[in-house]
């Protein structure tokens, strides 16, 4: 009926929550008590009461079937409560995994941010969330209430049972077969719905060069051939109606039918009044609707379910919570020594007929080195923290960590092996502790307040409201998320940690005191510099210009490289107030 994936995932969300679908079950059975009791109630208060001529027989006989209505009714609403225990949780577990995949496409090498994200997050999840609810709601109450009414019928009258439930498997059955069909049809009108917004999309961003080029007439007649294709498939997506509709006639209204022409030969079998009264109603008011419901539940939600939850899952498909791939991982650890980071015959350029960023570059950093990059706006010094941080994949060469390839490894596996501190910094609402331990959930308090001292941030913390304080990202300075941001990053476990002008809104006196904290962290440091005292501060500095790399000391660099001399003539340090010490 739906494809695999689907059913994979349905079927396990409804085990992981038993409980709460034993409970729904439970409040059912409950609910389907009037749809149980009616027939045979009805059958007693015309046969033994108002037929007899006993008038408040007949009445309590009814009074009976109300006191089980308002049972029914009250059971109602507890399986509307169970209900939620059920579906909400799921959604959740589906708009973490577009979550998971939208940030795993992100953040891996050579990934882009999906722009579509947004819409399955909210729009398709709500699709996914109502028709989830709608399909147990249709379900459970076609089990139960045309369940209880065949039961009740069958206590009623067993060859009436017998003549009802027949047309009712048949009509069942036909449309269960048609279901596949049904997919299949919704299926294809979504994705001509998909291909249609995306090819209009694409003309109306590129609607100047289409005028330019003249191709008018061309990209129309694309579009209108995409609109062509979406109003076939809604077409025949409507005329798939049909089969609802017969197999309702089917198995909703012949065993009306049935039961009518047979009233006579029933009725000579010894069949009261009352019965055959208590049957159809059983028929109308239990089978019919119940069966109807199933119909128009399963051919309307049931089919946007499938389909959407499909498109989600074809995009993001299901693995473990960490963003983790099966099979063989590269080690984070250090291999023979290796050292921290290894650059061989890096090439790197934005576009094909771009001119190279970096050319056929090589680096070593030795474990527990600190070196300062800099250079002029544009020299590629982000880049190359970029490409050390495996966020995007070079054209040429290779970038190891601790030995280790960054190529293809999953972000789970670079968290591990290095922390990048770039100059936006993230701050997330939250507490301040929330925050800190963001990268080591396993930091205490202590490592949490060591950590804020060492770098300088216990003013921050005292005013904020200490651990505790919540946080709002607006209500923070520039300078005060960067520190915030810094401290976390002290706090992470990677060996390597690269700083791309992750302190350019502090001042030099606090810039100061967080580099000589991360230089003091075990690992290796790499320093994306904007003032001279943090090239001041390095074991070895590179020089990035556009032309050849040169490496070397503060002191060498000033006697080989211009481009350093330069800039240290241009750097000047300001004295100014930190803004991570002030209000934002």
């Amino acid at each position: 009926m739906t494809p695999p994936t689907v059913r994979r995932v349905t079927w396990r969300a409804l085990r992981a929550r038993r409980a709460d679908l034993a409970r729904l079950c439970g409040w059912s059975l409950v609910e389907a008590l009037p749809a149980l009791l009616a027939g045979l109630l009805v059958a007693r208060a015309v046969d033994d009461g108002f037929l007899a001529g006993r008038l408040v027989d007949g009445l309590a006989w009814l009074g009976v079937l109300a006191v089980a209505v308002l049972v029914g009714a009250a059971a109602t609403g507890r399986t509307y409560r169970s209900l939620g225990a059920v579906v909400e949780p799921f959604r959740d577990e589906v708009a973490a995994q577009v979550v998971r995949g939208a940030l795993r496409d992100a953040t891996r090498a050579g990934g882009r941010p999906d722009s579509a994200a947004m819409t399955r997050l909210t729009h398709q999840m709500e699709i996914v969330r109502d028709t989830f609810a709608g399909l147990l709601m249709v379900t459970r109450g076609f089990l139960f209430s045309a369940g209880a009414a065949l039961l009740g019928l069958l206590a009623l009258a067993p060859v009436a049972a017998a003549l009802a439930a027949a047309p009712l498997v048949a009509g069942l059955a036909v449309f269960l077969a048609a279901l596949p069909a049904m997919v299949a049809h919704q299926r294809a009108y979504v994705r001509a719905g998909e291909r249609l917004g995306q090819s209009a999309a694409t003309a109306l961003a590129g609607h100047r060069d289409v005028l330019a080029c003249g191709a008018q007439a061309r990209v129309a007649s694309e579009v209108e051939h995409h609109v062509s294709a979406q109003a076939a498939a809604e077409r025949t997506l409507a005329r798939m109606a049909v089969i609802r509709s017969l197999s309702l006639g089917l198995g909703g209204w012949s065993p009306l039918v049935v039961l009518l022409v047979a009233t006579p030969w029933l009725v000579e079998r010894g069949m009261t009044a009352g019965a055959v009264l208590g049957a159809l109603i059983y028929v109308s008011t239990g089978l019919q609707p119940a069966l109807h419901t199933l119909v128009q539940g399963l051919g309307g939600g049931g089919l946007r379910y499938a389909v959407t939850l499909e498109n989600i899952l074809r995009v993001y498909p299901h693995r473990p919570p960490t963003g983790e791939t099966p099979g063989p991982r590269p080690s984070t650890r250090s291999v023979g020594g290796a050292p921290a980071a290894e650059v061989r015959g890096l090439t790197f350029r934005y576009g094909p007929s771009a001119e190279p960023i970096l050319r056929n570059f090589s680096l070593t950093l030795a474990n527990g080195d600190h070196l300062a990059v800099v250079g002029p706006s544009g020299a590629g010094k982000s880049t190359l923290a970029a490409l050390l941080a495996g966020l995007v994949p070079p054209q040429q060469g290779t970038v190891h960590l601790a030995g280790a390839p960054v190529a293809d490894a999953a972000p789970a596996v670079l968290a591990r092996m290095r922390v990048l501190l770039p100059q936006q910094a993230y701050v997330f609402t939250g507490t301040l502790a929330d925050n800190l331990r963001y990268l080591r959930p396993d930091a205490d308090d202590d490592t949490l307040a060591v950590a804020l001292d060492e770098l300088g941030a216990r003013p921050l913390a005292n005013r904020l409201g200490g651990l505790d304080a919540p946080l709002v990202p607006a209500q923070l300075s520039a300078g005060e998320r960067q520190l915030v941001a810094a401290v976390r990053a002290w706090l992470a476990p990677a060996p390597l940690a690269v700083l791309d002008e992750a302190t350019c809104h502090l001042d030099p006196a606090l810039e100061a005191t967080v580099e000589a904290a991360f230089a003091r962290r075990p690992g290796s440091l790499i320093v994306i510099a904007h003032r001279i005292s943090s090239a001041l501060r390095a074991d070895r500095v590179l020089v990035l210009d556009g032309g050849a790399p040169t490496v070397g000391t503060h002191e060498q660099l000033l006697t080989r490289s211009a481009t350093y001399r330069a800039l240290v003539g241009c750097w000047e340090e300001p004295v100014t107030p930190s803004p991570a010490t002030r209000p934002g």
